[in-house]
């Protein structure tokens, strides 16, 4: 008996979906393992992310605990111009403030703290403190008129005119007249220190006068009086001028012409070459050489009244020695000159400014040696003064290798005590006036 088309079709639909759910079935029981490790990571992640949430909410607990605790300040008041000349007192608020602190258990993150209650004022005292503080500061930005105090008077002109630097020229000039041949007349002595003293001071005054607008640039000189405006222009002007003319004229008159001239050649010589010649080129060292070299000449002249060999033998000591001493002064002060504009051989010549240092620290030795054939000074001299002129050739030809702070530092103070010693044994070696002369001749 032929089945009908409607009862095969039902028995088709009946094995289609018995066989879809066996496979479902067998695909579930297979993959019921990944699904079950699956569910778990999921777990192990949400669990994470839990301790990440707990872990911020600490922090902002933590943070809003010290936010609380933190000084409160209010928005300060614009700052006013340092140029008023007029300020009132009600003007200086106190600025201090102090968050009233609170205990843990108070706090509550449903509820927003009361900004009276966190912020109260410093006791009267600090506040009064501030307020002093204000005004000391106000008081400093000012600007001020210095008044010139009588008793400070003094100290000002002796660091207008260099007062250690003038000692100095003194000092060279009395060994230059200790050293020449003849008697010692203490009189003219007298007179020519105080003479060179004047005249050093008045070219030291005219110098800072040229030197303000570049000494303020340098912290080596931004001290000095007329930099500061401790005095004004004309008071120095007045300072040298009167210092200048005395000073020459108790060298012409009181001493002898020669002297007053030399003395007045330097001043020119200082003031007008040497101090703007700084600007323009490294030759102003060398002139300044030439000046440095010149007291201990003005020295032997006002006991002799001429220019002997001698007197050119102590210029060139003193010439020779302020090489080593500036050069090795200038290269600790390399940013201080560039800074002001100075043309210095240590800035611009490195290699040069210790290559002069060295070939006048030797030329120290040869000169020495040329002060008994001179008949200046006995030949005991020069062995004498052998170990100081070859520790300074040493610290010379180290200043030269190394080229550091360090090696100019030991240069320059050893040129501070190697030229008074040196001076010094001169004067213990000193020919006697007539050990050069013959006996009388035989009958």
């Amino acid at each position: 008996m032929a089945a009908s088309p409607h009862t095969l079709s039902s028995r088709l639909l009946t094995g289609c979906v018995g066989g879809s759910v066996w496979y479902l079935e067998r695909r579930t029981i297979q993959d019921s393992p990944h699904k079950f490790l699956h569910l778990l990571r999921n777990v192990n992640k949400q669990w994470i992310t839990f301790q990440h949430f707990s872990f911020l909410k600490r922090m902002y607990v933590t943070q809003l605990n010290r936010s609380h605790n933190q000084q409160v300040r209010p928005k300060p008041e614009p700052v006013a111009s340092p140029f008023l000349e007029k300020t009132s007192s009600g003007q200086a608020k106190a600025e201090i403030y102090e968050m009233r602190p609170l205990s843990p258990p108070s706090l509550s993150l449903s509820r927003k703290p009361n900004e009276k209650e966190l912020i109260e004022l410093e006791p009267d005292s600090v506040i009064e403190d501030s307020i002093d503080v204000g005004k000391e500061t106000k008081e400093e930005k000012r600007w001020k008129e210095m008044k010139l105090q009588v008793y400070d008077l003094p100290g000002i002109l002796a660091r207008l005119s260099k007062i250690k630097l003038t000692a100095l020229v003194v000092s060279t000039t009395a060994a230059g007249f200790a050293l020449a041949p003849g008697p010692f007349d203490w009189p003219c002595f007298l007179l020519t220190s105080v003479g060179t003293g004047l005249a050093s001071c008045a070219a030291n005054s005219i110098n800072q006068f040229f030197e303000v607008p570049f000494d303020s640039n340098m912290n080596r000189t931004k001290n000095r009086p007329l930099v500061r405006g401790q005095i004004s222009l004309l008071l120095a002007v007045s300072f040298a001028t009167c210092c200048a003319v005395p000073g020459v004229a108790i060298l012409t008159l009181g001493v002898n012409p020669l002297t007053g001239a030399l003395g007045l050649f330097n001043i020119f010589l200082y003031t007008c070459c040497y101090t703007p010649l700084k600007r323009i080129s490294i030759a102003n060292t060398w002139v300044g050489a030439v000046v440095g070299a010149i007291p201990p000449v003005m020295g032997w002249t006002a006991a002799t009244g001429s220019l002997d060999a001698g007197a050119f033998l102590l210029g060139g000591i003193l010439y020779s020695w302020q090489f080593p001493h500036f050069n090795a002064l200038s290269w600790g002060l390399r940013e201080d000159y560039s800074r002001g504009g100075y043309c210095m051989m240590s800035v611009t010549h490195p290699g040069l400014c210790r290559r002069v240092a060295l070939r006048h620290c030797l030329a120290l030795l040869m000169l020495s040696a040329a002060a008994p054939v001179l008949d200046i000074t006995t030949w005991t001299f020069p062995i004498m003064a052998l170990p100081i002129n070859a520790y300074i050739s040493y610290l010379g030809f180290r200043f030269y290798v190394d080229a550091d702070r360090r090696s100019s530092r030991r240069l320059f103070f050893c040129s501070l005590w190697h030229l008074p010693l040196l001076l010094l044994l001169m004067l213990t070696c000193k020919r006697p006036s007539g050990g050069g002369d013959a006996g009388p001749p035989p009958s």
